[in-house]
């Protein structure tokens, strides 16, 4: 048990250490933020160790609170099936998967954006004025006020959060152990983990599609499916592999 343990003790001490430093520390948060949130690739931040250290980056207190809680009541229970090192090697790549996955429905979302406003004739560097300060002129950029302002979010807005590793700790967990009762804060009925995990993930798949999200927004929602998605592989290799070791 102190084994598996270890690994999310180690997990939340490192996740704790980053939000005191990036919210406890005058004149680090902007600085925090810009080296270790995961940054659209065409934006001047991005970095590409901010695959990982993204997932030790939280936007609040409620975040890192709900996700470090996620962490140790879904992760104890795999950790001390799996051990510390399988552990940490399926959170790390769910996490990183998650980040991947993000950003390629990123980029494909903003591609579309970027190809309708040089249609209508703007110019790349007038795209890119755009984008760097959020200013333009109406009498060309005709898209709705939505799209332009989700295709500067999509190139300034990071992501963070270590709830795409997790969503791969939850698959996981309701893999192993289907029949665990859960319950939501606001459907507080207990569910067995192998409905309560696909409902949870549908919602997020609802919410990133339609961009309406009951669990209120700045949500990455795709990062929670890759994740998920990521999750759900790696199982399936694993038992395809190792049946009895999983």
């Amino acid at each position: 048990m102190k084994k598996g343990f270890d690994a999310i003790k180690l997990l939340i001490i490192a996740n704790g250490v980053l939000f005191a430093i990036t919210f406890g520390m005058p004149g680090m948060k902007e600085q925090m933020f810009e080296t270790l949130a995961l940054y659209f690739p065409k934006n001047e931040h991005f970095r590409y160790w901010q695959f990982v250290t993204n997932m030790f980056m939280h936007g609040g207190f409620a975040h890192i609170l709900f996700n470090m809680y996620a962490l140790w009541a879904f992760g104890s229970p795999l950790e001390e099936m799996w051990g510390k090192s399988r552990f940490l090697l399926f959170y790390f790549l769910s996490g990183i998967g998650a980040g991947v996955i993000y950003i390629l429905i990123n980029y494909f979302q903003f591609d579309a954006i970027y190809s309708e406003l040089v249609n209508l004739g703007i110019s790349p560097e007038e795209i890119q004025k755009f984008l760097e300060t959020g200013s333009y002129s109406d009498a060309t950029f005709t898209l709705p006020e939505t799209r332009l302002q989700s295709f500067y979010q999509l190139y300034n807005i990071p992501a963070v959060g270590a709830s795409g590793a997790i969503y791969g700790v939850l698959v996981a967990f309701g893999i192993s152990y289907p029949n665990s009762k859960l319950a939501l804060i606001f459907f507080p009925v207990p569910i067995a983990a192998k409905y309560f995990i696909p409902i949870l993930i549908a919602l997020d798949l609802f919410s990133g599609l339609t961009g309406f999200s009951i669990f209120g927004g700045g949500i990455a929602h795709f990062a929670h499916i890759g994740g998920a998605i990521i999750g759900f592989l790696l199982m399936w290799y694993w038992r395809a592999r190792h049946p009895s070791a999983s």
